[in-house]
């Protein structure tokens, strides 16, 4: 028998990308969300993650960089994938060996354009309307050890006009990011590594 994928779910968050792929799992026949994982006892979205009778845990900066308490976690809940739902932190190097091409992230801008350490949320957002840009969008890929370098496995296109708001582009943009990346995690845990 095939044992089923199952996803650890890293939020920092209001976690709305998150209720997406706990609800899109929910009766998934192969694939299921095993544990949530914030950097935050308030983000919002483990509240999304109780709502749907999920496991979570929270870790300091300590525990998530210079000690493997979150791997232990992860390994006691036979986690097979990491999936970054609006998670802020670098990955550690020791996550990164443990889940060689097992760990996905999305970002709200078409990378490499609007990306690294600084480049979240509103900020993005903020940095494509001062450019001028006449279209964003959203980008999958997979995590490495640098801040949005990771394989790029899909990316979505929304044009946004010169008088949208900072909020407008954001609206446009997370409605890209709900309707596309459950499906693309559920394509990725069953691509050939």
């Amino acid at each position: 028998m095939i044992k089923p994928v199952r996803l650890a779910v890293f939020l920092s968050g209001t976690g709305s990308n998150a209720e997406k792929i706990f609800s899109y799992f929910k009766n998934h026949s192969t694939i299921e969300v095993a544990i949530v994982l914030s950097n935050s006892p308030q983000a919002a979205g483990l509240q999304r993650a109780v709502k749907f009778n999920l496991p979570t845990r929270v870790f300091s900066k300590t525990q998530f960089r210079e000690s493997d308490k979150v791997l232990a976690w992860l390994k006691e809940a036979e986690v097979t994938h990491l999936v970054l739902a609006g998670f802020l932190w670098l990955i550690p190097s020791n996550l990164v060996l443990a889940y060689p091409h097992h760990i996905i992230n999305i970002h709200p801008a078409l990378l490499p354009k609007f990306g690294g350490k600084g480049m979240y949320g509103n900020k993005v957002h903020e940095a494509v309307k001062a450019a001028g840009e006449r279209e964003t969008g959203i980008t999958i890929h997979e995590v490495n050890e640098r801040y949005d370098e990771g394989k790029v496995l899909f990316q979505g296109k929304c044009p946004i006009h010169p008088k949208y708001s900072v909020e407008q582009i954001a609206e446009q943009v997370q409605r890209l990011e709900h309707a596309h990346y459950p499906r693309v995690i559920e394509q990725w845990v069953n691509e050939p590594k």
